[in-house]
């Protein structure tokens, strides 16, 4: 299996922080910074695994992890969603949708790594 990553974030020193952390370990990594036409993104890039921000210009990260469970060829896609807020509510809300690992932020490289490793791993077994 690649260890092709789709980072949806629209934060510069986010972006540059996890791109390096995960290129260092060996992973390709792909990055857009606006919500509207996230899903496209995605569709095209065709990722092993999406780290998804909660809070995107355009359209939310919420929504784009909806619209992503609804396709069939998206629908089993691990997802790794990071946000500023770490409320119950998003949590739980993130968790109804289908996400695979929720994220508040600030959080540490060794976090992202081990989130990234274990899903793919996840994602890897028959």
């Amino acid at each position: 299996m690649s260890r092709k990553v789709m980072l949806i974030e629209d934060e510069p020193n986010i972006i540059e922080a996890i791109r390096f952390l995960l290129t260092r370990d060996g992973w390709e990594v792909e990055t857009h910074s606006d919500g509207t036409d996230a899903v496209a993104v995605i569709c095209a890039a065709a990722p092993d695994l999406l780290i998804l921000d909660v809070m995107l210009p355009g359209k939310s990260g919420m929504d784009i992890l909806r619209d992503l469970r609804e396709l069939k060829e998206l629908a089993a896609l691990p997802v790794l969603m990071l946000t500023a807020r770490g409320q119950a509510r998003d949590r739980e809300l993130a968790e109804k949708m289908g996400v695979s690992r929720f994220m508040t932020k600030p959080f540490s490289n060794t976090e992202v790594l081990t989130a990234v490793r274990d899903l793919h791993a996840q994602a890897s077994r028959p």
